[in-house]
């Protein structure tokens, strides 16, 4: 079944399951993803559909998260289990799998890393990720600047979108994900300079 067959069907799900400000940031982060989708010359129609569904596990409970991670055999941390939102991420990967029945290795991976994100990031990835830290609906210090930088360089916003996320955890005294330490130590190892301008 083709993606613009099934469109009805996702976006019948997600407004059924997501909250009305949730649905209306999903099709935004869509539009993000196809439009740095063109920019860097990914295949749109996986950037749109990894974008519409990205969320897809938000509405469910910690606890439906925690037994569906548990079904899906997926590693649970210390981490996971204190804040069990952070597991909408890779259960919607699974989910999308097993209830849309997206087979798209690439659209599932985009779908797993796009809150903590990973050391081995596709550029889909990677928009995905920034997509959803930038879409229009967005409002806190920084999303200006990097709004502009996506445009010239995807690694450096990601970079800076993450010294933003571990910013304010650490501000709001809650734990760090691991993934997310490990993401940033990679990215300054492999491009260290990213952020002279912003830190000048």
């Amino acid at each position: 079944m083709a993606y613009t067959d099934s469109r009805d069907l996702y976006i019948s799900f997600l407004k059924k399951h997501l909250s009305k400000e949730r649905f209306l940031h999903t099709l935004a982060v869509e539009k993000e993803a196809i439009s740095l989708a063109e920019r860097y010359n990914v295949d749109i129609e996986k950037a749109s559909l990894a974008g519409l569904l990205h969320d897809c596990a938000k509405g469910f409970s910690d606890e439906e998260l925690v037994r569906l991670a548990i079904s899906y055999n997926i590693p649970l941390s210390v981490w996971d289990l204190s804040y069990p939102q952070i597991l909408h991420a890779p259960v919607g990967s699974i989910f999308a799998r097993e209830y849309f029945g997206i087979k798209d290795r690439d659209i599932l991976g985009a779908i797993w890393k796009h809150t903590t994100g990973d050391r081995e990031m596709s550029t889909l990835d990677k928009i995905i990720f920034i997509a959803d830290y930038i879409e229009y609906h967005r409002d806190f210090p920084g999303v200006s600047y990097l709004r502009e930088i996506v445009k010239k360089d995807i690694d450096r916003a990601i970079l800076f979108a993450i010294n933003l996320t571990i910013g304010y955890i650490m501000r709001n005294n809650q734990m760090i994900h691991p993934k997310t330490v490990e993401v940033w130590n990679y990215l300054i190892k492999e491009g260290r300079g990213f952020l002279d301008e912003v830190n000048s």
